[in-house]
């Protein structure tokens, strides 16, 4: 089995890797843009730092002001609005809770005299942390801020790792959409590129041409056309060999590989454009890290 041939087939597979993650890296950035997933989750833990004052929170100055801006739709090009708040810094939302708690500016006060302010917070679980705190005997303000930045830096981690869990779903069902769509079966393509030098070879100037520009193309039309370069032998409507009408065994074999070969496209695909674009730059040479896949998760 000649060893060049093997990379060759294996470069084509990722490059299709490559441009259907592409696709779903688009379609998922969309969506969590359009749904502000990001910010919905952030405000979950900010109910749990401060409770049913986290719309106070988020409306004080400091954080309003990280709030993005963005077009008001998908449809909309002219129009924007602020969007949920996405990203605070530790210090900037330790400072935040401190002006709501009133410990801002506060050095000497007695624990019976910090639990007063605290109790004007509502039930939370970052009240409940301070006010442990307190009971075990650390009443320095100073200390209490050191604690909590640790504490609010544990909660922001959180928020962003919920985000992280939530786009990979998506990124999972949709990988699962697109490759069903394309009708892209892996073992099948996987013989195409090995019997079809022609092929291969548009398939290694595909990878050269997207190492070159760090990318395959700024959107989805494009990368659907740099799908189709591949001619007819990618998808559904490429012409393969089926069995007889009555070939009852030929057909089972040939549905369970069909289905197995989308299996492992979804498979691939979910592990993200970036994951496939830093393999392309190493087996054809270029290097390898801090690829341009563009995923939506992170």
């Amino acid at each position: 089995m000649p060893l060049s041939q093997v990379l060759e087939v294996a470069i084509g597979l990722i490059v299709v890797y490559y441009l259907l993650g592409s696709v779903v890296s688009m379609i998922t950035k969309g969506i969590t843009d359009s749904l502000e997933t990001r910010g919905v989750a952030l405000e979950e833990y900010l109910k749990k730092l401060v409770g049913e004052r986290s719309v106070d929170l988020t409306n004080l100055p400091q954080i309003k002001a990280l709030q993005p801006i963005r077009y008001k739709s998908v449809l909309s090009v002219f129009q924007t609005e602020t969007k949920k708040v996405e990203k605070i810094p530790v210090s900037t939302l330790v400072d935040a809770f401190f002006d709501m708690t009133g410990l801002t500016g506060q050095n000497n006060l007695s624990g019976e005299q910090l639990i007063h302010l605290l109790n004007q917070l509502p039930a939370s679980e970052g009240q409940q942390a301070v006010l442990q705190w307190v009971q075990q005997g650390v009443t320095d303000v100073k200390e209490i801020r050191g604690r909590a930045t640790d504490y609010i830096g544990g909660i922001l981690d959180q928020a962003a790792a919920t985000f992280k869990a939530n786009a990979r779903a998506i990124v999972i069902l949709l990988s699962i959409v697109v490759t069903f769509a394309f009708g892209v079966d892996s073992i099948q393509f996987a013989k195409d590129l090995w019997n079809n030098a022609d092929l291969r070879a548009a398939a290694q100037a595909k990878a050269d041409a997207i190492v070159q520009q760090q990318g395959a193309g700024a959107d989805i039309g494009t990368i659907v056309n740099q799908l189709n370069e591949f001619s007819l032998r990618l998808g559904w409507w490429e012409v393969q060999q089926v069995p007889a009408f009555t070939d009852i065994p030929g057909w089972a074999e040939f549905i369970s590989l069909k289905l197995a070969g989308l299996v492992l496209t979804a498979i691939a695909v979910s592990q993200g454009s970036s994951f496939w674009y830093d393999l392309l730059k190493k087996v054809t040479g270029n290097g390898g890290g801090g690829g341009d896949g563009g995923d939506a998760v992170g």
